[in-house]
């Protein structure tokens, strides 16, 4: 498309990747102009990130890009760990239908991904995507950020810096970083299968704390295959990415009559946060603002959390909803997540990747007795967000079943939409004036046991008993699909949503 009259646009998001390209197709689809700004000529086209979780999954299906990446999903039913003489130390449940609705974690090809939101973001008129542009200055005041390019310069009300672990955007606004401790030399290799995994008896998720040389195998998508070696010094990073010394490092799994190997990439492992995520009227998300290891494999899905959090309060800021300062609540509401799931990972990798032998014998007796006293299957549980826009009960994520309006069955997203909603028992429905809720931008959903006017049928029940588990009769839900609010009081908890959306605040009475 052609940019705005001297390449003024509403939002410049800087890196077209999953987290660049998720915000820009959030923004844009509210109506916003945006400009993303990449500097390599096209899309990356390699595998990197591997595995989404549930509640991203349902981010990108609200994008309308589930039909595109299902095909192409992995689901995985378990994440273990095992010793390097093969003993079960964590085994960790993966149901295939989670609390949001998807599969807990799905592996997905990160080529796939990207090309999908790339077609999301080239069909809205007012997403323009510049690849082969690098920015090579940036300098704001309280009006707006010009950005100096290898191309036009750009002028944005807003710019997010989504540009990867080595950010320009960070290093040009002098933002420091946190170092949590954790760097490792790894190498990484991804092969397509000729055969299903299945069939080559290759395991779907495994950590393997071998001293001798701890490893990940994890199928990636439907017959990809990615192994994952930890190296003994980042000297060896170099002479590592041979082909030859790939196929012969995977020997003891794969021949290379079984598949064809796509990538060998080096890397090093780290924890880093910055210590601020925005400065004026610019921000970071995703690798710019944190990295973590990937033993929770987190660190993509964080970035998208960031873009999910960021798009709907950049988006009340432009339309004159709430003042500007709204956008500090991004950091205080996603540092606190990502800091602990940031530590989780850590802890992970140290122990995953003890070399002494000595050290990881105690690990796995200290494993081992803990799985044999355990009485019922781990899972994977992530923190709520910090404090920020919440109100009481507020923080926690949303859940997802499905439910029918009398005329389709499907997940909640399918039948009632996204953005801001207000989920209520059907009995404390008729407490709540309606019109003025939606009025202000807000669906208001009843959950009963038949559809009715403005109550969906909750069928399998999962809605109201996460309603009953909060205590609440109403939760308001944002459009990141975080609670709001939620109480016994549905007036109250409505109230709280409508002093968000409306200036001055209204008022609801029963």
């Amino acid at each position: 498309m052609t940019a705005p009259p001297g390449d003024r646009t509403d939002i410049a998001v800087i890196g077209c990747g999953p987290v660049g390209m998720t915000l820009a197709a959030l923004l844009g689809r509210s109506g916003h102009s945006v400009v993303v700004l990449e500097r390599y000529p096209g899309l990356y086209g390699l595998p990197r990130a591997a595995s989404f979780d549930g509640e991203v999954m349902r981010a990108l299906a609200g994008l309308g890009l589930a039909a595109a990446l299902e095909p192409t999903l992995y689901p995985q039913e378990a994440y273990e760990w095992r010793n390097g003489s093969g003993e079960l130390l964590i085994r960790q449940e993966c149901p295939l239908v989670g609390s949001s609705g998807w599969a807990e974690i799905s592996m997905f090809h990160q080529p796939a991904l990207e090309n999908a939101l790339h077609g999301l973001c080239a069909s809205l008129p007012n997403v323009d995507v510049r690849f082969g542009t690098t920015v090579t200055g940036l300098s704001h005041d309280d009006d707006q950020v010009e950005l100096t390019t290898s191309g036009a310069a750009v002028r944005a009300r807003y710019v997010i810096g989504c540009d990867g672990g080595n950010s320009f955007v960070r290093q040009a606004i002098g933002i420091e970083q946190d170092d949590l401790g954790f760097a490792e030399p790894w190498l990484v290799c991804d092969f397509t299968l000729r055969r299903p995994a299945t069939e080559l008896g290759l395991p779907p998720m495994l950590q393997i704390g071998d001293p001798a040389g701890p490893t990940t195998v994890i199928t990636t998508g439907r017959e990809r295959q990615r192994f994952c070696f930890m190296l003994d010094d980042t000297g060896d990073l170099d002479q590592e990415r041979s082909a030859d010394q790939a196929w012969e490092r995977v020997r003891p799994y794969l021949s290379r009559d079984d598949g064809e190997l796509v990538r060998v990439a080096t890397y090093t492992f780290r924890s880093l946060i910055a210590r601020r995520w925005r400065d004026g009227r610019v921000l970071l998300a995703g690798d710019a603002a944190h990295q973590m290891p990937p033993f929770l494999g987190q660190g993509m899905c964080s970035g998208i959390r960031d873009a999910l959090n960021i798009a709907f309060k950049i988006d009340l800021v432009l339309r004159g909803v709430q003042c500007p300062e709204v956008l500090d609540t991004y950091q205080s509401e996603r540092e606190p997540h990502v800091r602990s799931v940031t530590g989780t990972s850590v802890e992970l990798g140290r122990q995953h990747t003890l070399r002494d032998p000595a050290l990881a014998a105690e690990r796995d007796v200290r494993l081992l007795a803990r799985r044999a006293t355990l009485q019922e299957p781990e899972r994977i549980r992530l923190p709520d967000l910090g404090p920020g826009l919440l109100g009481g009960g507020g923080g926690s994520l949303s859940v997802q079943g499905r439910v029918s309006d009398g005329i389709r069955t499907g997940l909640l997203d399918d039948i009632v939409g996204g953005g801001f909603r207000l989920l209520v028992t059907e009995q404390a429905l008729p407490s709540l004036d309606v019109p003025v809720l939606e009025r202000a931008g807000i669906t208001v959903v009843g959950f009963g046991a038949a559809a009715g006017k403005s109550v969906v049928a909750d069928s399998d029940g999962t809605h109201r008993r996460w309603l009953s588990e909060l205590g609440a009769t109403a939760a308001a839900v944002r459009p990141d699909n975080y609670v709001l609010a939620a109480g016994p009081d549905a007036v109250e908890v409505a109230e709280e949503l409508l002093a968000l959306l409306t200036r001055p605040a209204g008022k609801l009475s029963r």
